[in-house]
């Protein structure tokens, strides 16, 4: 009996195969108690690639435990990968917001039901993607939802409690021949909905599942791919972020051969693709067909290859779906992450020869976080699956942890329930709640420069021109408390001008830095406004040297000013592009001469042929920053358009 459970021991300290588990341990299995769970669970070999194993509620604190999300890590890099999580942020936010913080398990499950998802980005290293950007955007929709559902009444919520938490991801096994506190814990994806719903014979399911190993692959390639398409598999793939990876692998573990005559078990391949689409839009987030849904069709050179990249990913997708039919009709289990009204478009939307179905009951979703669609990352969630989770917790410390839960829940429910005092807003006044609304529709009426409105609506709601902002606390607001102020810091000149000459409003007036409109004025046309507005007042009306306003100057002579400079750039121009020609043709002829030479008597000595880079810069040579940025997305549009020609 030593002899057999020191052997287990052993055996416990290398990767245990679900589907192939030692006889004498398979054996002993039994469930686990439901008070009785581990509180962690830990890997034998853990690598930089494994990733953490989803603690229990009553976990103990410890050094490396994320207390807001209730999970602990065995080291500190688990733990620094956690806080970078979209999990860990989206309970900062919930936190922020007066909400409750969702646990591993109800994180996964609330993303999975939203219709665009983060999980086509990495969860460490992002590039554009959905991302924090569109990463940011599936957080705050998570936050929404989660803001409406605490407004229900408390009747609706009580069906809810008495249903409970959902279900631990993993079932807990122990053995007879084990330490009491060591347990074995197996995914339940891995069984049925039938096997489920008898947990009480999961471990008679477990232990039918069992395969015996199969050789490593021969030079036959032919009959094994026949002994693997007969053999039990499984179907896995992910598709976010333009990104689609996808892998057949067979549940009976490989047999290797190692130097000194040990045998290695692997996980045996049947087959596996990946794709990867430029469809997300750069530095913004989200798919183009998300963003065409929201604003419309884009007509750039950018959105219509994402479009077609979009289309491209699809067909391929559904080709390889078809190419595997076969094989995925017999699989046992179909594991698949698609997020994304597009990406579960691509996979379960209607079409001719459709594949998937989205009511198979073969299909599972992966119970833990996983990153960008590739293959090494499929490969990672198999060995999550298909790997024996070995947890070894202090009952004792266990057991007082529960207690003083316990104890703690029964002292807040003996004490008399307080509420809170909510802070309530000061109340407004009739004149200040008008104040507020006059606010918000001036200051949108000069942001659209709509002057006729803005006119009609200071005259017939008899707004004075000494009026101010309400709410003066707010930023924008200290800055410009006024009509003018404002029109004149957003470099509105129309709108200064209508305000001083026809609404009468003060120029005079400072903000809260002391500083007048004319001095958030930002650029010549503004400035004149003012100068005009004084010519055409005149200068009883106002103190226009305490408003900080120069010399007065009449429209016509402003409009001529700025004909003269318009003619003066024009000609500059006109002259700067007859130059240029010039010199194109000078450098033409040139190299027409260099040709010449080269053909008569070969290349002539010290010369060198120039690179496309030189000849680019040649081309651009004595352009602004804003013509070169113009010829370059011309060129680009060009190559994108004729790379989309030759692929039709």
């Amino acid at each position: 009996m030593a002899v057999d459970t020191a052997r287990l021991e052993e055996l416990l300290k290398r990767p245990l195969y679900v589907y192939d588990l030692p006889q004498e341990l398979l054996e002993t299995l039994s469930p686990k108690n439901a008070n009785q769970q581990p509180v962690d669970a830990e890997q034998p070999e853990p690598t930089p690639i494994e990733p953490e194993v989803a603690a229990q509620e009553a976990a103990i604190a410890t050094s490396t435990q994320c207390s807001l999300c209730r999970v602990s890590y065995q080291n500190v890099q688990e733990q620094r990968s956690h806080v970078r999580s979209d999990h860990h942020r989206y309970n900062l936010k919930a936190q922020l917001r007066g909400n409750a913080p969702l646990d591993e398990i109800q994180f996964v499950k609330a993303v999975g039901e939203l219709d665009e998802s983060i999980s086509g980005s990495e969860s460490s290293e992002s590039e554009d993607e959905e991302a924090d950007g569109s990463g940011n955007t599936t957080l705050a929709a998570l936050l929404k939802k989660q803001a409406k559902l605490s407004q229900a009444t408390e009747e609706e919520t009580e069906p809810a409690v008495k249903r409970g938490s959902p279900k631990h991801p993993l079932f807990w096994l122990s053995s007879s021949k084990l330490p009491s506190n060591t347990s074995l814990g197996v995914y339940r994806t891995i069984f049925s909905a039938v096997e489920q719903a008898e947990p009480d014979h999961l471990v008679d399911s477990l232990r039918r599942k069992q395969l015996a190993p199969i050789k490593a692959r021969t030079n036959n390639a032919s009959a094994q791919q026949d002994t693997s398409a007969l053999s039990p598999h499984i179907f896995m793939c992910m598709i976010g972020g333009g990104h689609f990876a996808a892998m057949l692998v067979s549940l009976a573990p490989e047999i290797h051969r190692k130097q000194g005559g040990v045998d290695e078990r692997q996980a045996r391949v049947i087959a596996h693709k990946t794709f990867h689409r430029y469809t997300t839009r750069r530095k913004q987030g989200g798919s183009q067909s998300a963003s065409d849904a929201s604003r419309g069709a884009a007509h750039s050179a950018g959105s219509s290859l994402r479009r077609y990249n979009e289309a491209a990913l699809e067909k391929d997708v559904r080709d390889l779906l078809a190419d595997w039919r076969q094989m995925i009709d017999s699989a046992e289990l179909l594991f698949i992450r698609a997020t994304g009204k597009t990406n579960r478009k691509t996979l379960f939307g209607q079409y001719d020869g459709q594949v998937l179905r989205q009511n198979d009951p073969r299909i599972r979703g992966f119970p833990f976080n996983t990153r960008r669609a590739t293959q090494s990352e499929l490969m990672r969630c198999f060995k999550e699956l298909t790997r024996v989770k070995v947890s070894e917790v202090d009952e004792a410390a266990l057991a007082a942890a529960a207690a003083a839960a316990e104890a703690k829940r029964q002292a807040e429910t003996s004490k008399p329930s307080t509420p809170r005092p909510q802070p309530q807003k000061p109340k407004l006044s009739p004149e200040e709640e008008a104040a507020q609304l006059h606010t918000t529709q001036i200051q949108a009426f000069i942001r659209r420069s709509k002057i006729p409105a803005l006119m009609s609506y200071i005259t017939n709601n008899s707004i004075p021109s000494t009026f101010t902002f309400q709410s003066t606390d707010s930023p924008q607001n200290f800055r410009c408390p006024s009509p003018l102020h404002f029109a004149a810091n957003l470099n509105a000149a129309p709108v200064v001008l209508a305000l001083l000459t026809r609404a009468g409003s003060d120029p005079i007036a400072v903000n809260s830095e002391g500083r007048t409109p004319f001095e958030l004025a930002g650029d010549r046309a503004t400035r004149d406004a003012f100068r005009i507005a004084r010519h055409e007042l005149g200068e009883s009306k106002w103190d226009w040297n305490a408003a900080k306003v120069p010399s007065p100057v009449s429209k016509a002579d402003a409009d001529s000013r700025a004909e003269r400079e318009r003619k003066a750039a024009e000609e500059e121009e006109k002259d700067r592009r007859k130059a240029d020609m010039d010199r194109i043709k000078q450098e033409d002829a040139e190299r027409a001469a260099q040709q010449a030479s080269s053909k008569s008597g070969g290349r002539t000595l010290g010369t060198v042929e120039k690179t496309a880079a030189e000849k680019r810069d040649e081309e651009t040579r004595g352009m602004t920053p804003e013509m070169r940025m113009r010829l370059e997305r011309e060129r680009r549009a060009r190559a994108a358009e004729e790379r989309m020609r030759r692929s039709k």
